[in-house]
């Protein structure tokens, strides 16, 4: 099954091609899938007010599913779901009984959900005639490597947020009974840390085992961070494409791990204007009657790599020797807003990512000092264990990442090149 446009066309254009489609396909099949149990409702007709319910099942269970959909669909059928946490999952279950399914965004299904009673045969067929419609947008279901990325991608940024988590409740609770530590105190050692506590203060019996006890806590979720780090940085530097992505200035191990996790096939992005949309770094505006409002980026897309995009711009900006670096300076003196200037260098460096996945790029002659530290604080990301597993030594993986590197792609953005739909589509912007 191809995978579906991340971008459909605005509802008018959609109605008028939903027409064509339905008449290839016969019958549309509402799925409401919960963790446990399915409802579907069999809806035919060409739109949703012509649309008649065949048939419903309800509260089936999931483990069924296949033996279900291959005696009650046929394989011309189209089965909808509402994206939740085990749709893509579904998705590739029907896939292998030979079943067509898609995945609808939940933003629009929810806001029909609220506006009427609700129960799982209601929203089974809500979602058929919400297809039908053309009002949901069709959700991209990520292939097998896309999906293991994405899992490991989600379980280092919860380990990330339970340390912050941790530390501050410990923080707070050492604040609570008069004790500041020193900026930088190394909790994880617990040695030194468990010495500057005692001498901080006399604690009673019960408080010294409740600092013991987030102690203890924390140091468990930093080693859990630091294994998924190390994963990650496993993952970048075995895999040439996503190595190819910390040549640009300001892109890291885990920044370059995200864009490969989020994005997974570039190619469903047609222009890179699409790529920047699906991020959430085009400018808002607002264009009605006689006042036009155009402000900073439109705050939708994937928040989690917009964040990181945002902060590879930040450290462009405290550079000085990349052309994009003095664009953003000078922009900034222009503008005299920092929050412009960044979220611009992002949306450039967007269109930077979006070109080396492409395929336009040029070899690179040389590893400079810059990419030389690069590598090397991803080898030390990995841990001396995992190399010792690797069966190689510092020297030997530092060796065949710089020679990755050279055969791989790079591509340096050139800050003042304009992007056109017809320039992009045939060739890469100039270099810098």
């Amino acid at each position: 099954m191809n995978a579906p446009d991340p971008f459909p066309p605005v509802c008018a254009n959609r109605i008028n091609t939903m027409d064509q489609n339905t008449l290839s396909v016969k019958r549309v099949i509402g799925l409401d899938a919960h963790p446990d149990t399915f409802t579907a409702a069999i809806v035919q007709g060409p739109t949703p007010a012509a649309a008649l319910v065949e048939k419903l099942f309800n509260k089936i269970s999931l483990r069924q599913l296949s033996s279900w959909a291959s005696k009650h669909t046929q394989p011309q059928d189209a089965i909808l779901l509402e994206a939740s946490g085990n749709s893509f999952q579904i998705v590739r279950s029907l896939a292998a009984v030979g079943r067509q399914a898609l995945v609808l965004e939940s933003c629009q299904m929810g806001r029909l959900k609220e506006a009427h009673a609700n129960n799982d045969k209601i929203s089974a067929v809500r979602i058929a005639k919400a297809y039908l419609a053309g009002t949901a947008k069709v959700v991209w279901v990520p292939d097998p490597k896309t999906q293991d990325r994405r899992d490991l991608f989600h379980a280092h940024r919860k380990s990330v947020r339970r340390t912050t988590q941790v530390r501050n409740r410990l923080l707070s609770y050492l604040s609570d009974n008069g004790v500041r530590l020193q900026p930088h105190t190394p909790l994880t050692d617990p040695d030194v840390a468990e010495s500057q506590l005692r001498k901080a203060r006399d604690w009673s019996p019960c408080q010294w085992q409740v600092i013991q006890g987030l102690l203890l806590e924390f140091r468990h979720a930093q080693q859990q961070r630091q294994h998924w780090r190390s994963l990650i940085a496993q993952q970048v530097l075995s895999d040439p494409q996503l190595l190819s992505l910390t040549r640009l200035c300001g892109v890291r191990d885990l920044v370059a791990f995200a864009l490969g996790a989020i994005l997974g096939d570039i190619h469903r992005f047609a222009h890179p204007k699409q790529l920047v949309k699906y991020v959430g770094l085009n400018p808002a505006f607002d264009d009605s009657g006689n006042q036009r409002w155009s402000g900073g980026i439109g705050g939708h897309g994937r928040k989690d790599l917009r964040c990181l995009l945002i902060e590879a711009a930040q450290a462009i900006l405290r550079s000085t020797q990349t052309p994009l670096a003095r664009w953003g300076k000078r922009l900034l003196a222009r503008k005299g807003s920092i929050q412009l200037a960044v979220a611009a260098m992002a949306r450039k460096l967007t269109v930077a990512v979006w070109y080396l996945l492409m395929g336009r790029w040029t070899p690179m002659v040389e590893i400079d000092t810059r990419q030389k530290l690069k590598v090397g604080k991803m080898i030390t990301e990995v841990g001396s264990a995992a190399i010792q597993l690797l069966g190689k030594t510092r020297r030997q993986l530092r060796q065949e990442v710089f020679q990755s590197l050279q055969n791989g792609r790079v591509y340096l953005l050139h800050p003042d090149t304009k992007h056109t739909i017809s320039s992009a589509a045939s060739a890469a912007p100039t270099t810098a």
